[in-house]
């Protein structure tokens, strides 16, 4: 995902988006925005979308190990490990970690 200075608007609940279309297809967006404070610099709006988007690509790590987790039938591994004692569960969530460290 990227960050741009519309989805920071939004995320800090400043914003909104509209969306239509025309005949044609045609999409049209438009950002209202929400606020009666005094409207961030463009400088401190590119500040702060880098700073999401930094913190986004940092976590990159979580999103794939948990998608990798989400693909284990992970009770089934553990009561599979409890009954014939061995390590399964133990050893596949061992393998995502070293396959996808943190940074």
């Amino acid at each position: 995902m990227t960050y741009t200075l519309e989805d920071y608007l939004v995320d800090l609940h400043i914003g909104q988006w509209f969306g239509w279309s025309d005949s044609k297809n045609k999409v049209y967006a438009n950002l209202v925005i929400h606020s009666s404070d005094a409207k961030p610099s463009e400088s401190d709006c590119t500040n702060a979308v880098a700073a999401l988007q930094t913190t986004w690509d940092a976590l990159d790590y979580s999103r794939t190990r948990k998608a990798k987790y989400d693909l284990l039938n992970q009770d089934e591994m553990r009561y599979d490990d409890l009954v014939n004692n061995t390590t399964t569960w133990r050893d596949g969530i061992a393998a995502i970690k070293v396959a996808h460290p943190k940074p």
